[in-house]
């Protein structure tokens, strides 16, 4: 038996902010209290630290095949990026291939993960192929593999795109099972057709991949997938949010007495289209949608504090420098995504908490209970309480750091936050009862995280 006993640290919840300790054994929470006496095999002095449930990102991608390359960040890395950042569940998208079923496209991100993670993790499951057959797979995936998750695209128009007729297929069938269904809600016709016409135009540099999304492309699409959603009743969820529009046309569903859930990133609430020039080191944060506008970053911080939006993932999609250079005469040619994992909870501490846009209780909010309790995993993960899961992040509030990538842990030659002043920096990490992280040093093994069982939403409808 394994024993960690924390003492006097400032615990955490979306609930209550208070001083206590944490005996742990094995993988779980035993207790939590007062100058608790028992005897264990590590003790940690959290005097001044603040301990956080461990995050959970509900957005990841690694080792994703994308545009004639592979992100970057596969299993081992990307996890392990993860666990620095203190974020200890991880749920990436297994994405169906056309022509293919949904098992198969289970059984391939299966076999890419297992034995090869640090942090524990899940899959959603993208449907870009809806027919009677995929139809019937979506209740056996539930029972027997309890993913509850299923994501759609509203735009990529030959691989990942689906009509309204086949949305609304997918959301009555998620709907019977009372799982799920999250969408990439941009408008692909629109962006299809901005695009060829700047290419036309020979207008090829990286802003015009910025310029051929515009907002509305997301708004209309957004407002779209809630009237869908709407009609069928099914718990939706807008992934990777950007933009003032769409969280518009979520309070115009509030009106209607439809629960709609919203994620953001980092990098929307943090970042601009200032960035998008001429200059191909612009690729650099190519992703799709492009980020927006300071209007929109504020909308953002605006919906957190609302209640308007409940997650913030990374979308987490890294591709080398080389690979980016691939659109360097075409921006159609670059590979979208970037890094973000392990930034994700220092940066909205301290953009967020410090700066006071957001409070504590919010912060373990959107970084890890929402997401758990959305996805199925609560109260496993994403709490501190008698029973959960072991996962924990002692927080060093005043620790001030920069964030660079000659010292991230991606597998990434660049970060999109270089120079970075960040306050606040995971001390150490606890995973399932373990010393996972401590001061900056990896202690566990690769083929520690494990595939997680979920359960059907909490938070949604």
């Amino acid at each position: 038996m394994s024993s960690i006993l924390i003492k006097n640290g400032k615990i955490v919840t979306p609930e209550a902010t208070f001083i206590a300790d944490i005996y742990i054994e094995d993988e779980t929470i035993r207790e939590i209290g007062k100058n608790i006496g028992a005897t264990a095999g590590i003790t940690i002095d959290a005097t001044g630290k603040l301990i956080f449930p461990g995050g959970v990102d509900p957005h990841v991608h690694l080792e994703l095949p994308v545009a004639g390359t592979v992100s970057s960040d596969d299993y081992e890395t990307g996890t392990r990026a993860a666990l620095f950042g203190g974020s200890t569940t991880v749920i990436d998208f297994a994405n169906q291939t056309k022509g293919h079923t949904l098992l198969e496209a289970l059984e391939t991100w299966k076999n890419r993960a297992h034995g090869n993670t640090f942090c524990d993790y899940s899959f959603h499951i993208a449907i870009t192929d809806f027919n009677e057959k995929v139809k019937a797979e979506i209740g056996t995936i539930m029972a027997k593999e309890s993913i509850t998750s299923f994501k759609t695209f509203m735009a990529y128009k030959g691989t990942m795109m689906i009509d309204d007729r086949q949305m609304l297929g997918i959301m009555d069938e998620v709907k019977k099972h009372g799982g799920l269904v999250s969408v990439h809600a941009t408008n692909g016709d629109m962006i299809d057709f901005l695009t060829e016409k700047f290419k036309s135009q020979n207008k090829l540099t990286p802003q015009f991949h910025y310029l051929s999304q515009p907002e509305i492309t997301e708004t209309e699409a957004a407002g779209r997938f809630t009237d869908l959603a709407f009609l069928t009743g099914v718990n939706g969820y807008i992934v990777h949010t950007t933009c003032r529009g769409v969280l518009d046309k979520v309070r115009e569903a509030v009106k209607r007495d439809q629960k709609v859930l919203v994620e953001t990133c980092p990098q929307y609430l943090l970042l601009d289209a200032s960035v998008y020039t001429d200059s191909i080191e612009a690729a650099k944060w190519v992703m799709s949608p492009p980020l927006r506008t300071e209007k929109d970053r504020e909308a953002l911080w605006d919906g957190i504090r609302q209640g308007l939006i409940q997650t913030v993932g990374t979308d987490h999609c890294p591709f080398v420098w080389k690979d980016k250079l691939k659109g360097k005469d075409d921006f159609t040619k670059i590979p979208n995504g970037a890094p973000g994992i392990e930034h994700r909870m220092e940066l909205l501490f301290s953009e967020g908490v410090i700066k006071k846009r957001i409070s504590l209780n919010k912060f373990v909010e959107i970084t890890s209970a929402n997401a758990a309790k959305i996805f199925g995993l609560y109260p496993k993960k994403g709490a501190i309480a008698s029973g959960s899961d072991a996962d924990l992040v002692i927080f060093d509030p005043g620790k001030e750091h920069v964030i660079s990538s000659s010292t991230h842990h991606h597998h990434c030659d660049y970060s999109i936050y270089e120079g970075w002043k960040v306050t606040g920096k995971v001390s150490s990490v606890i995973m399932r009862g373990r010393l996972a992280i401590d001061n900056d040093v990896i202690e566990i093994e690769k083929g520690y995280g494990k595939f997680l069982k979920r359960g059907l939403p909490e938070m949604a409808g």
